[in-house]
């Protein structure tokens, strides 16, 4: 049977007993691992109420939506696709013919993540145009368009403006009429 070491051994051998050297501390400013990264020239500075500001300068206004790929902008209107002035179906889902997402259909290589934001409050997307866009090849995340274009600004940032895609619609958007409020 092994004899137990006597506790002052044990202390001496875990530094127990040693003062910390405070001059190792970490700083957390210095852990912003995406701090040298430039930010997207298409990530958005404001969501207003009837359009975008983006870093680039460029403003997107008059109620258009943007769809921001591949470091481009672009001004979007879903709803002049299928003339009406809608974008939520019956059912309370978003809901948009899949021409409304035609650059996509062009485009090479495609983005592996839209992100859509829906105007002032989510709503889930409806199994029509999931579908399409999932035979693109890409995923969808739904978002109130606040939200969206924080999550695209920070997945742009990290992985790229050719991985990650945005397409947007004003908060002021209002079902039926077009109107931005």
């Amino acid at each position: 049977m092994a004899s137990e070491p006597p506790a002052q051994a044990l202390s001496k051998n875990r530094d127990r007993d040693a003062i910390p050297d405070n001059s190792h501390r970490t700083s957390f400013s210095e852990l912003d691992v995406l701090g040298s990264v430039p930010v997207p020239s298409t990530s958005v500075d404001v969501c207003m109420h009837d359009g975008f500001g983006l870093n680039s300068g460029i403003t997107i206004a008059g109620g258009d939506g943007a769809l921001l790929v591949n470091g481009e902008a672009f001004a979007w209107r879903p709803w002049e696709v299928s003339g009406k002035m809608k974008l939520v179906n019956e059912k309370g889902q978003f809901e948009v013919p899949a021409e409304a997402f035609g650059l996509f259909d062009v485009l090479w290589p495609r983005p592996d993540l839209l992100v859509i934001g829906v105007g002032k409050t989510n709503m889930p997307l409806s199994p029509r145009t999931r579908q399409h866009l999932t035979q693109l090849g890409m995923r969808v995340e739904m978002l109130d368009t606040r939200n969206a274009a924080a999550q695209f600004n920070l997945l742009a940032t990290e992985r790229g403006v050719s991985d990650v895609a945005a397409a947007l619609i004003p908060i002021g958007w209002e079902e039926g009429s077009g109107v931005v409020s």
